[in-house]
């Protein structure tokens, strides 16, 4: 076996000023390996499988000079967090400068061997479960970056058109859109399904199948199988991954729409009106007893053909406006389908409201006025084509009394709010009368004199931007 360390501690590496352009960074190779049997240039292979396989060159294309730069500024303004190797994104380019060649010539001779992901969980939606992320290191997000970036373009032509997660032109909104076209034309029963933990238990194996009807570089398809086989990191503990995509990884939206362009093409074949955004799926039906017919025969398929587990208890046949899909839900009015935002997409807005406008969230205000505008924002942005004008108003009132709350604690003492009432245009009476007020922060924070002295333009003034003025603005 050949081994050719490129990240070890005080190696001696050629040099590459055409891979990656730019000015020089510190060099991430400093940074300390990771215990165990893996160590940081793991640019070694024992298993070759079809390495030397090529029809096309579709590798060579992967590795080219162009497609690796724009890959390397995408990762680059993504950002992102470290890998195992402790590397960051602003370190990244010194490193390529120093071992891009090598890197791009172990590709090419099929002995680049990834690293382990560093495996994370955050919290699902309903705050009860997690869900396993698995973080790339920078140098492996640029590599899988590139072969998205190649293989992209060959797959689109074969996507369906009711497919709409993680591509190109493509969103949302145009999602919730063709849902709302097909309640309209009188689908209004669905299956909702539910690909139980669908990234952790994708057979690989599968994947490889579909990858080599199209992909005619067995290299291609050897080095995605290496990403899918690397591992992660579990506390400092190496686990291996003989199955799933790891999501958090730029190669995973791909490959789990080529998994599940499987299930399109065979929903299509069977004559079914359906929406997917990645492995958010609905099937539409004119009735109940059709959509649960629909629902039984294409379980075996799924589970049979496609070896994914279907969650049964999640997966329901409901009619449409019953139904979640993408924080969106449906109502009828005068005989038409309109879009309106889930009641648990409202719940959690207000959770994030009531955490940002909290009296012991210990920071600033100009932070908490800057962090509510960049979450106000995102997320009507998000939600803007919902009839939602009344729940904005309700929300920002809400909101507003939450912000006096705030202020009203701030001044503590009785002369700090007799002071700051009286800047404010209170009358040194009336000042002095409610700042000796013995009611509670909640309570005070609805009285006339906060309303007043604290007015909607004042607060505006301190830099807070309301949800029904931001709407206004990107709805005109």
């Amino acid at each position: 076996m050949n081994v050719t360390n490129t990240g070890a501690k005080g190696s001696q590496l050629p040099t590459d000023e055409n891979w990656v352009e730019g000015s020089l960074q510190k060099n991430s190779a400093e940074h300390e390996g990771y215990a165990g049997v893996h160590n940081l240039g793991r640019i070694t292979e024992n298993n070759n499988t079809d390495a030397n396989e090529s029809k096309k060159g579709l590798l060579e294309k992967i590795v080219r000079r162009d497609n690796m730069n724009q890959a390397f500024k995408k990762v680059k303004a993504n950002k992102g967090s470290h890998g195992i190797d402790g590397m960051k994104v602003d370190e990244l380019l010194q490193y390529l400068k120093e071992n891009g060649n090598l890197i791009k010539q172990s590709i090419l001779d099929g002995k680049y061997c990834p690293h382990p992901v560093r495996r994370v969980e955050i919290p699902k939606e309903d705050g009860k479960k997690k869900r396993k992320l698995g973080i790339p290191t920078v140098v492996d997000r640029v590599i899988q970056q590139a072969i998205n970036q190649i293989l992209t373009p060959i797959f689109e032509e074969q996507f369906s058109d009711n497919s709409f997660g993680f591509r190109p032109k493509r969103s949302t909104h145009q999602a919730i859109r063709k849902s709302q076209n097909n309640i309209n034309e009188g689908y209004k029963y669905v299956v909702d399904m539910d690909l139980e933990k669908y990234f952790d238990t994708v057979n690989q194996s599968k994947i490889a199948e579909i990858l080599s009807r199209t992909i005619e570089d067995g290299r291609v398809i050897s080095l995605i199988h290496k990403y899918l086989r690397a591992g992660a990191m579990v506390k400092h503990k190496f686990e291996e991954t003989k199955v799933g995509v790891p999501q958090g990884g730029p190669l995973s939206p791909i490959l789990s729409n080529i998994m599940l362009n499987e299930l399109d093409k065979e929903l299509e074949r069977r004559g079914h009106r359906f929406v997917r955004y990645a492995d958010d799926l609905l099937i539409f039906c004119k009735s109940r007893r059709s959509a649960e017919r629909t629902l039984k025969n294409i379980l075996p398929f799924i589970e049979k053909k496609l070896f994914l587990k279907v969650n049964r208890e999640k997966t329901v046949v409901d009619y449409v406006g019953k139904v979640k899909f993408l924080g969106f839900s449906f109502y009828q009015n005068k005989g038409e389908t309109k879009i309106r935002i889930h009641p648990k997409s409202i719940a959690k807005m207000r959770s994030k409201v009531r955490e940002l406008t909290s009296r012991s969230h210990g920071i600033g205000n100009d932070d908490r006025a800057m962090k509510l505008r960049r979450y106000i924002m995102g997320w009507v942005n998000y939600f803007k084509i919902a009839d939602m004008k009344k729940l904005l108003h309700q929300t920002d009132k809400w909101m507003r009394r939450r912000i006096r709350m705030v202020y009203w604690k701030q001044w503590k003492r009785i002369k700090t709010r007799f002071k700051m009432l009286q800047s404010l245009g209170i009358h040194k009476q009336k000042a002095w009368e409610y700042a000796n007020t013995r009611k509670s922060y909640w309570r005070t924070s609805k009285s006339p004199i906060l309303s007043k002295s604290l007015g909607n333009n004042r607060i505006k003034g301190f830099g807070f931007l309301f949800f029904s003025e931001y709407y206004r603005q990107v709805t005109v």
